[in-house]
């Protein structure tokens, strides 16, 4: 009892509270729970770093916005303005130059005759594009042939117009139907079952393609007409590099998708561009036949007689 009594005394109030309290792991809660906050921040600021650096790969594919194509629509926009300002200008006189249809007036009967029959070639051709074009789409198999997706049908096609194309402009003219005639009938139905099936994807596009493109065509050709003699034949080197530009463009819009970023880019520069650079062809075609309708040799023995189909 007196040990017991001793002991009791002893122990102080707040000891005596201190055992009875069992050990609480509270304060170690807070440095775990700083611990895994700090690693949650560092792995989102390494996320949020990793998405401002990306490679060049990434962006290319990122997906396309429409500032590709805005851009390709106002360039066509501001060509279609320029044109019409240009129709404008030459067409009513403003001119201070005398344009090809003021001189049509002092051209010799041979002259006449080469503009004419360059023009009628150039609109049968279209015809037989045509022809040829609803002949395909009306044959199963030459459709079945044109449709297919694999590269060798791709440069068969591809080969077969170039080849012809080459073998006309190889071949000398001679009036009348003779071989030159049959090898530039080979070469627009060749051009028009290359493009039939543009009309099973989209028929009503295509009929207003056509069109846009033969007022396009008539517009342009009346300004090349009324505009001084060579004012667009100085545009042979620039419009060269252009069209090698499209090309290229258009060869990378086959194999990068219109949806990314890159990709949309080349098709806007292979569509837009093309148009442009289109038109600016069709005005140094037109002044280019006219030149040389008037320049070319007529009784000279060492040269080819006039080629109209050229």
């Amino acid at each position: 009892m007196m040990l017991a009594r001793v002991c009791r005394s002893t122990v102080t109030p707040n000891l005596a509270s201190l055992l009875k309290t069992p050990i609480s792991s509270k304060s170690f809660i807070p440095r775990i729970q700083t611990t895994r906050l700090f690693a949650n921040d560092g792995r989102g600021t390494f996320t949020r770093s990793a998405r401002r650096s990306a490679t060049i790969s990434e962006q290319a594919v990122a997906p396309a916005g429409e500032t590709a194509f805005t851009i390709g629509k106002g360039v066509v926009a501001g060509g279609a303005v320029l044109g019409i300002g240009s129709l404008c200008y030459y067409g009513l006189g403003f001119s201070p130059s005398m344009g090809a249809i003021d001189y049509a007036r002092l051209w010799p009967q041979y002259v006449k005759d080469r503009i004419r029959s360059t023009y009628m070639y150039f609109g049968a051709s279209v015809a037989s594009s045509a022809v040829a074009a609803a002949l395909c789409l009306r044959s199963p198999t030459m459709m079945n042939l044109m449709m297919r997706q694999s590269w060798v049908a791709m440069l068969l096609t591809l080969a077969s117009v170039w080849g012809s194309g080459i073998l006309v402009q190889v071949l000398p003219y001679q009036e009348g139907f003779g071989t030159k005639q049959i090898a530039w009938l080979i070469h627009t139905g060749a051009v028009g079952a290359f493009l039939a099936p543009l009309y099973l994807l989209t028929g009503p596009l295509v009929l207003r393609a056509a069109w846009y493109t033969a007022g396009v065509v008539g517009g342009l050709s009346m300004v090349a007409v009324c505009a001084p003699n060579e004012k667009f034949l100085k545009m042979g080197g620039p419009l060269a590099i252009g069209l090698g530009f499209v090309f290229a463009s258009s060869v990378g819009s086959m194999f990068l998708p219109p949806t990314t970023a890159l990709g949309s880019g080349l098709y806007s520069i292979s569509l837009y561009g093309g148009l442009v650079l289109f038109s600016m062809l069709l005005l140094y075609d037109t002044q280019r036949v006219i030149k040389q309708a008037e320049t070319y040799p007529t009784h000279d023995h060492l040269m080819r007689p006039y080629d109209p189909v050229n």
